[in-house]
């Protein structure tokens, strides 16, 4: 079955683990507009939903490439309200190195190890949310309706 039919059914208990999952968020590397940024790119998937001792959420961040430029530009708590500069000591804050950043060129090469960690950050999300939706009774709906 699709990812739209169980990613339905957990969507109040995504919005539960979304605040739980705030102190990570708060001791990681990412500010909360830029774990938003993270999530868009972010993708659930149910590996193994016909094994139910094998069945697991997973975080597919295939996509991750596609916004890590972009976080630089979140790095300051002020950056929606039309800062300038990015937190960063100043480095690169023009439409240019922005392209250049989303294209995955310049900024310093830091992207790699910021893209493992917002893939570590999102795998973590993924264990919570199950753990929450089997604390709670879903995972077995959720796990079969993947199935079929």
């Amino acid at each position: 079955m699709s990812t739209r039919a169980w990613g339905d059914m957990i969507a109040g208990d995504r919005m539960a683990v979304d605040r739980e999952f705030e102190g990570e968020i708060e001791e990681s590397e990412f500010n909360r507009q830029q774990w938003g940024l993270i999530m868009t790119a972010v993708e659930f998937e149910i590996e193994n939903p016909d094994d139910p001792d094998r069945a697991r959420l997973v975080a597919n961040t295939d996509k991750l490439g596609h916004v890590m430029g972009e976080l630089d530009n979140l790095d300051s708590p002020n950056a929606m309200g039309g800062g300038s500069g990015n937190g960063n000591g100043g480095s690169g804050g023009g439409v240019v190195d922005s392209i250049k950043r989303s294209l995955g060129f310049g900024g310093g090469g830091g992207n790699g190890g910021r893209r493992a960690a917002a893939a570590d950050l999102t795998e973590r999300y993924a264990e919570q949310l199950q753990a929450h939706l089997e604390n709670n009774g879903k995972w077995e709906r959720v796990r079969t309706t993947a199935a079929n």
